[in-house]
């Protein structure tokens, strides 16, 4: 007999049950709360933001909110992070390690191993799920990161999109990056958001802020006492770089000096401050092969109108997300609430370099790392300088700015190296400030990224639970600071910490820190290894390990054990596992129909379509007419197929550059429609465009987009959001198919010669030729 699992109503109910309600006494369950007056929580995480970019760390951009902030909390100048985004939000918001979150690398791999897992596992409480737990509303808006791009449509289970992982409403985007004017898949809570077209005056740093505003009023209108965790995690200062004309504006002329001069004075604004120790000495320009930047005189000065242009746009991108952020404490103040909330502003990781040399206005042709790039490959457009910045421009600056970005340190983003992994923190309460729970000032001691969760639970009054919903959790790895914040002479809470990033590895202890620069294909060993005293050396000078080769041989003794115990191995090699992607996906490159009024493909899924290979597209109509008939991409790369004028037209956007043909007038009635891509060797397609099984275009072949180009999904009977040609979109906007469309088809073909598929192909059968 199978035994009964029925529970009695009446078990635990503390007050008395009668037949009647007169014979009764009624009682109800105490509403959770984290306790009386529990602060409110903000963290503002920016993305890619540099050690020296605000003004409490030595910025010349004027960051009024920040310096507010600043000025009446605490600066930590001795915080560090991770050296990419994925693992850092991962380590804030769990306090583990990233790899035993099993985010090794951003989520965007899949090799099939644990420390690359990208799923929070449900023994891995976050931050927003403790709070949620204890009483708390939570809210989180803007970049996500923690959820695989393969895992990011409208498909998937959703176990690490946010509400999944304790957040009660999210806005935003789950990929790494976007475009702040066109933005390519929003997300309200667990849905992708259908939207056709932005108003021109749209800018996303503003929206999310608006979103952000909009939850807390919503709270405060229904609840007055209920506190609430606010995640405003930016995609800016990433790139694309893109600002608004009127924040441009404010910073023109700003930059004509060069990066020599601006790490200059901001070095010596740091010094002035304190934020560094006396005797800190600047590093020379980055030397590294392959990281290396110029002197700002060496340029010709056609080059240097261009970058300081550049510099303009970021600079704007930080003005603006300041001014954002007093939008948002100005809301708090007008609600009363500004008083008792914990305010934490800091960025993911480093300053980045992957604008090249000479950065872009073809962020998406820079991005593209392949071992097959051709010659003719060309990681820059030309574009007037009045649309950089703007929504028809891509751009990244030169690394030469990156480097200015992480003054003092040296090196960037990915490295372990401090360039890559110290970045500004400032921390603000009021209320705890006037309690004696936050002394306002500089702190120099180390802490880490994994010290947040442990350090807003404390300052919330809060203890983090050994069972969550009958499961026991994974210890945490991070250690509160709260005693720090409350006492500027109390020691560092965080003593020792392992750090990898692609191979690049570091090991932190009591003030010494050893550190590779590790070259992708290299093998690991000790001679890679360099020893610093950070104490006395902040900016990693002084190679201490041919004087010190047994602290060497510990730290790095103590390095190979940390990782083993966190999930670091396997190591990636020069073996290409980090391009390996789940078997299971290939059933995405199976024919797909896709009908009229479906919602824009993810970026990903449509990806899996075309990239690397030939592919062709059946497009069949019942009654012609003007309009898109198929798009996919915007202004960084893309193609589409179209109606004008009762001629049938083809677009191809090669990473900033247009190309147009005319594929002949379409009678009236019904028609069937044929592009085919045809993957060529050196990266390139050949199309050919077929009207009723009949060739009417054969344009030039053109370079293949790959990496993370086409950036927009498919869409069909329209271009939605960022177009692909942007004529067509100033005379048409996003230009609905006016016919009656009944299918758009696309056929994967075979992997193009380049693809990885190819080339392990390839190296299979030459090795059974030898053997």
């Amino acid at each position: 007999m199978t035994p009964s699992t029925r529970r009695d109503p009446y078990e635990g109910f503390s007050g008395r049950i009668g037949r009647t309600f007169a014979e009764s006494e009624p009682a109800w369950s105490p509403p959770r709360s984290p306790g009386h007056k529990a602060p409110n929580i903000v963290v503002v995480l920016v993305d890619d933001m540099g050690y020296s970019d605000i003004a409490p760390f030595g910025s010349e951009i004027a960051t009024p909110t920040l310096t507010a902030l600043a000025e009446t909390g605490v600066r930590l100048s001795n915080y560090h992070t991770m050296p990419l985004c994925s693992p850092a939000r991962a380590a804030l918001l769990t306090g583990l390690n990233p790899h035993r979150v099993g985010y090794a690398m951003v989520a965007n791999s899949d090799p099939g191993f644990p420390g690359y897992g990208m799923e929070i596992a449900d023994d891995i409480p976050t931050l927003a799920e403790l709070l949620h737990d204890s009483g708390y509303a939570t809210y989180a808006v803007g970049k996500w990161h923690l959820v695989r791009d393969s895992a990011s449509n409208a498909a998937d289970d959703r176990d690490n999109w946010p509400l999944r992982k304790g957040f009660d409403q999210y806005y935003g985007v789950l990929e790494g990056l976007t475009s702040l004017f066109h933005p390519h898949q929003l997300v309200r809570d667990n849905s992708p958001l259908d939207i056709d077209e932005f108003p021109d005056d749209y800018y996303y740093t503003d929206d999310i802020t608006d979103q952000a505003i909009s939850m807390v009023k919503s709270l405060r209108a229904h609840d007055p006492d209920k506190p609430f965790f606010l995640y405003l995690a930016h995609n800016a200062v990433h790139g694309p770089l893109q600002a608004k004309q009127e924040d441009i504006a404010r910073h023109r002329g700003r930059y004509d000096e060069g990066w020599d001069v601006l790490r200059e004075r901001r070095f010596a604004a740091q010094l002035a401050d304190g934020l560094l120790p006396p005797g800190t000495e600047l590093p020379d320009r980055n030397s590294e092969a392959g990281l290396d930047v110029p002197a700002w005189a060496s340029l010709t000065e056609e080059q240097q109108k261009l970058y300081a242009r550049y510099m303009e746009v970021y600079a704007a991108l930080v003005d603006n997300i300041d001014r954002n952020l007093g939008r948002l404490t100005g809301t708090l103040e007008a609600l009363g609430e500004l008083d008792n909330t914990v305010i934490v502003f800091t960025s993911d990781n480093g300053g980045t370099g992957e604008g090249g040399a000479e950065g872009t206005r073809s962020y998406f042709s820079r991005f593209v790392h392949h071992p097959a790039l051709p010659g003719d490959w060309t990681p820059d457009v030309d574009r007037d300088p009045e649309l950089i910045g703007g929504p028809r421009s891509l751009v990244h600056y030169p690394r030469g700015w990156g480097m200015a970005s992480n003054t003092p340190f040296r090196l960037y983003k990915g490295h372990t190296y401090a360039g890559g992994v110290r970045v500004p923190f400032v921390l603000s309460w009021p209320k705890g400030a006037r309690e004696g729970r936050l002394a306002p000032g500089l702190r120099t001691q180390y802490q880490y990224v994994t010290d947040i969760a442990p350090t807003l639970l404390r300052l919330a009054g809060l203890e983090r639970p050994v069972t969550r919903r009958g499961v026991p959790l994974q210890e945490p790895d991070g250690v509160s600071f709260a005693p720090v914040l409350a006492d500027a002479a109390q020691g560092s809470t965080h003593s020792e910490q392992y750090c990898e990033m692609t191979g690049n590895r570091s090991f932190y202890r009591d003030g010494h820190k050893l550190v590779t620069l590790h070259r992708p294909g290299t093998p690991y060993d000790d001679s890679e290894w360099a020893l610093y005293d950070i104490r006395t050396d902040p900016t990693e000078i002084h190679d201490l390990a041919a004087e010190r080769p047994g602290l060497v041989k510990e730290l790095a003794a103590a390095w190979e054990e940390a990782a083993w115990r966190n999930g670091v191995f396997p190591l990636p090699d020069g073996s290409g596992a980090l391009a390996r992607r789940n078997p299971a996906e290939q059933r995405l490159t199976r024919p797909l129909t896709l009908l009229p009024g479906t919602p824009e493909l993810e970026r990903y899924r449509s990806s899996r379509l075309v990239a690397l290979r030939s592919f062709a597209i059946s497009v069949v109509i019942d009654e012609t007419g003007d309009g898109v008939l198929v798009s996919h991409g915007d202004q960084g790369g893309g193609y589409s197929l179209y109606v004008e004028d009762g001629r049938l037209r083809f677009a191809y956007n090669e990473y900033g550059v247009l190309h147009e043909s005319d594929a002949g007038p379409l009678a009236q009635g019904g028609h069937v429609l044929r592009l085919v891509a045809a993957a060529e060797r050196g990266l390139r397609w050949s199309f050919t465009v077929e009207a009723d099984g009949e060739v009417r275009a054969t344009p030039p072949s053109v370079h293949q987009l790959i990496g993370m180009a086409p950036f927009q999904g498919i869409s069909v009977g329209i271009d939605r959001k960022s177009p692909v040609s942007w004529p067509l979109f100033e005379r048409h906007r996003s230009f609905r198919f006016r016919g009656r469309l009944r299918s758009v088809t696309y056929h994967p073909g075979d992997p193009g010669p380049d693809s990885p598929e190819a080339v392990a192909a390839a190296l299979r059968e030459a090795a059974a030729a030898f053997e």
